[in-house]
Order: C-alpha cells, then sequence, then structure tokens
C-alpha cells in the first residue's frame, strides 16, 4: 500500500509539473502575442471611393485591433460591417507588424439622384443598383434627363424606353475604357448625350459612333485643359469628321 502511494503521489508530483510548465508556455506564448504582434503598418490597396484612413477605421474598430494577430483573425471568421460601395474586403499578415488589407469595391458606372428619396442610385455595367446613398462618390458621373420609375436596391433601372438603357450603358463602359469621367451625363432631347467636364461641355449628339466619338475626345480633351466652352461632335461621322469648339465667355 505504502509503494502503490508513493507512485500516485509521484505521479501527482508529474502531472503539477506539467501542468505548471502548460500553464508557463501559455503565459510565454500570450506575451509574444501581445509584445510582437502588434499592428506598426497598414497596407491597403484596390481603394478608390475611401480613403486608407477611412478604410483603417472602419476595419481596426474595436479595442483589440492594436494587435495583428488578432485583426488577422477575426476577419478569417468574422465578415466585417457593411460599408456602402465595398462589396468584399481580404486581410493578410505579414508577420509581425504589418497587415495587407485588399478592398474588392462595387463597380460603380453612374449615378442617377431620386428626389423623392433624397438618394443617389448607383449602377453597374449591367444597369442594376447596386447601392442607394445619399453621399456622392467622387468619379462616379451623376446622370440628368432620363425618366425612372420606382427604384429597387439590385434591380435594373427601370428606365422607360427601350434602347435608352442600353445606349446609357454602353456610353458609361467607352468612357471607363478611356480614362474619361465626366462631372455629368444629360440625357436630352431627341436621344442626345451631353458631357460635362468642369467648364468644358461635349455634344455628343444620339447614340451613334460612340467608340470613335470617345476616343477622338480623349485625345481633344487634355488640350483645351484651362479653357470654357462647347465641343461639337454631334455631327461626327465616318463621312463627316468635322469638329469645331465653341469657345464659352
Amino acid at each position: 500500500m505504502e509503494k502503490e502511494r508513493r507512485i500516485r503521489k509521484g505521479r501527482g508530483r508529474i502531472a503539477g509539473m506539467v501542468f505548471l510548465l502548460l500553464l508557463l508556455l501559455l503565459a510565454v506564448g500570450a506575451l509574444v502575442v501581445i509584445k510582437l504582434f502588434t499592428v506598426d503598418k497598414v497596407i491597403v490597396s484596390g481603394n478608390t471611393y475611401y480613403s486608407q484612413e477611412a478604410v483603417e477605421e472602419w476595419l481596426l474598430d474595436d479595442e483589440y485591433s492594436w494587435n495583428s494577430l488578432y485583426v488577422f483573425f477575426k476577419y478569417k471568421f468574422q465578415a466585417p460591417r457593411e460599408l456602402a460601395f465595398v462589396d468584399s474586403v481580404d486581410v493578410s499578415l505579414d508577420p509581425p507588424h504589418t497587415l495587407k488589407i485588399t478592398v474588392h469595391e462595387k463597380e460603380l458606372m453612374g449615378r442617377i439622384y431620386i428626389d423623392s428619396l433624397g438618394q443617389n442610385a448607383y449602377f453597374d455595367k449591367g444597369g442594376t443598383v447596386v447601392e442607394m446613398s445619399s453621399e456622392e462618390v467622387e468619379g462616379v458621373p451623376k446622370v440628368t434627363g432620363i425618366d425612372v420609375d420606382k427604384i429597387e436596391l439590385y434591380e435594373k433601372l427601370p428606365i422607360k424606353g427601350n434602347s435608352v438603357l442600353k445606349n446609357l450603358l454602353s456610353l458609361t463602359q467607352i468612357l471607363k475604357k478611356y480614362e474619361l469621367t465626366p462631372k455629368n451625363i444629360k440625357y436630352g432631347t431627341e436621344g442626345s448625350y451631353t458631357l460635362k467636364f468642369g467648364k468644358i461641355s461635349v455634344m455628343l449628339g444620339q447614340a451613334k459612333d460612340f467608340n470613335e466619338k470617345i476616343s477622338r475626345l480623349s485625345r481633344i480633351l487634355p488640350k483645351l485643359e484651362g479653357q470654357k466652352g462647347t465641343l461639337h461632335l454631334e455631327s461626327w461621322s465616318e463621312n463627316t469628321t468635322d469638329i469645331t469648339f465653341e469657345k464659352g465667355k
């Protein structure tokens, strides 16, 4: 019996030592995580609608966000708070101090202001409303002159006229192709389109030869920097290639 007690006592000491050793290892591990994995640098990419500071404020939003490992695992298992114009976000860790944040923004081709709602309906290249917001996002053209019925989020723009939406989407995509961002796209009488770049108005005319007209516009517009007036492209065609600039006062 005495021998068995000594064996049990010895086993108890070993178990206690193992337990203390595990506690020590956990304490050391916790200390390493606390002291080593601090957020010293944040690299943000893919953001055009929001500044780096705004993205950091959005994601590093609680009392533990000073710890890079915590932030990394947090967004591995939890989606961030919803943010207008952002589709998704990826957070990676360049241990131990650098967080890399890749923002995947919603594709915005234009916006239509809805007076009755006091909000802008932002649409993508398919004409689907992807966001409703009172914010005016820089670099997204405002579309005016379009007759719109009731707008629903994640539904296509209910624009009257079979070809109006198709032509509008074609124009916005061609503008993006040539990296041109007008402040305003106006749909006028007889299906004509007018673009506004600062103090320059560009008369495109009806939905014809958009690609060729915008191609020429991309080369002409830089030469008009600082000027005021109207650029006439509405009469341009393969057979009539006259382009005139009417200076404003």
